[in-house]
C-alpha cells in the first residue's frame, strides 16, 4: 500500500499542477478579455446585475466578469436615414409618393438605449405620420412648391418627438415628390404650353423691337439727310456770298485804282459800253439805247486820243 501511494503521489502532483496552470490561463484570458477600448465618437452602455451602471467614454475600461455586461455601443456621429416613399393625400385629394431623408445624431446614449425598443422604426413611423399631416393641409401646387416649409415643419416636430430618446434631429429633406401619372402628364402639357406661350411672346417682342429700331433708324436717317442738305445749302450760300463779296471787292479796288489814275469820266463811259455789250449778248429781244450814245462814243474817242498823246510824250 505504501508502495502504491509512493507511485501515485508524483502523478497526483503533476495533475494538480496541470489543473492549476489551466485555471490560471483561464483566469488570465477572462481578465484580459474583460478590458474594453472605447474609441472616439463612441459611447458604451454598461449594466451591473441587470441594471444600468455607467456609460463609458473614450479610453481603456475593465468589465467585471459575471457582474457587468456591455449592453450597447452607441455612435455619436451624425447619421442619415433614407426612408421609403410614403403615400400621402393632399388637401385637394391627390395621392402622391413622397420619400424623406432624416439627418440626426445621438446626444444621450442612455436615453437612446432605454427610451424605445427600436429607435429607427420609431423615427420612420413618426416621419410618415408627420408627413401625412403636413401634406394634408396643402394642395397639389403648394406641395410641389413648398419643400422648405415641409422640411422645416418636419424637423421641428421630429426633433421634439425624439428628444426623450436622446436623439437630435438636425435636418429633414424631402427627396422626391412623385404625383400620379395623369397629373404628371397634365403638368407636362401645361409646361409645354407655357413654354410655347413664352416663345411666342419673345418672338412678338423681338419683331416689335426690330420694327421700332427700323423706324428709329429711318427717322434718324431723314434727320441726318435734312441736316446734311441744310449744311450743304448753308455752305453753298456762304460760298456764293463770298464769291460776290470778292467780285465786288475786286470791282471796288479796280474803280479805286482808276480813280487814283484821274480818269473818272472815261471809266464811267467804258463801264456803260461794257454793260451795253453784256445786254447785247443776252437773251433779251429788246435793247434800250441811251440818247447820249454819240456823246459817250465821242468821249471814248477823246479818252483814247488823250491816252495815245500821254504815251507819246513819255
Amino acid at each position: 500500500m505504501n508502495v502504491l501511494d509512493s507511485l501515485l503521489a508524483p502523478v497526483a502532483l503533476s495533475v494538480g499542477g496541470i489543473v492549476g496552470i489551466i485555471f490560471g490561463v483561464i483566469v488570465f484570458v477572462v481578465v484580459v478579455s474583460s478590458f474594453r477600448l472605447v474609441t472616439q465618437t463612441k459611447k458604451v452602455i454598461v449594466e451591473r446585475l441587470g441594471g444600468y451602471y455607467t456609460t463609458w467614454g473614450v479610453g481603456l475600461h475593465w468589465l467585471v466578469p459575471i457582474l457587468d455586461r456591455q449592453v450597447k455601443t452607441v455612435s455619436l456621429k451624425e447619421q442619415v436615414k433614407d426612408f421609403d416613399p410614403q403615400p400621402v393625400i393632399t388637401r385637394d385629394n391627390v395621392t402622391m409618393q413622397i420619400d424623406t431623408v432624416v439627418f440626426f445624431a445621438i446626444t444621450d446614449p442612455k436615453a437612446y438605449t432605454y427610451g424605445t425598443e427600436n429607435p429607427m422604426m420609431a423615427i420612420e413611423n413618426i416621419s410618415a405620420t408627420t408627413l401625412r399631416n403636413i401634406i394634408g393641409d396643402l394642395d397639389l401646387d403648394q406641395t410641389l412648391t413648398s419643400r422648405d416649409l415641409i422640411n422645416t415643419k418636419m424637423r421641428v416636430i421630429l426633433d421634439e418627438a425624439t428628444d426623450p430618446w436622446g436623439i437630435k434631429v438636425n435636418r429633414v429633406e424631402v427627396k422626391n415628390i412623385v404625383p400620379p401619372k395623369d397629373i404628371r402628364d397634365s403638368m407636362e402639357k401645361q409646361m409645354r404650353a407655357e413654354r410655347e406661350k413664352r416663345q411666342t411672346i419673345l418672338i412678338a417682342e423681338g419683331e416689335k423691337r426690330s420694327k421700332i429700331l427700323e423706324a428709329e433708324g429711318e427717322a434718324e436717317a431723314v434727320l441726318l439727310r435734312a441736316e446734311a442738305n441744310k449744311q450743304q445749302t448753308i455752305l453753298k450760300a456762304e460760298g456764293e456770298a463770298s464769291a460776290i463779296f470778292k467780285i465786288k471787292e475786286a470791282e471796288a479796288l479796280g474803280i479805286k485804282l482808276i480813280k487814283d489814275a484821274g480818269a473818272d469820266q472815261a471809266v464811267l463811259t467804258l463801264k456803260s459800253l461794257e454793260a451795253l455789250a453784256l445786254v447785247a449778248n443776252g437773251q433779251a429781244t429788246k435793247i434800250v439805247v441811251p440818247t447820249n450814245i454819240t456823246d459817250i462814243a465821242s468821249t471814248v474817242l477823246m479818252a483814247a486820243e488823250i491816252a495815245k498823246e500821254g504815251k507819246a510824250t513819255k
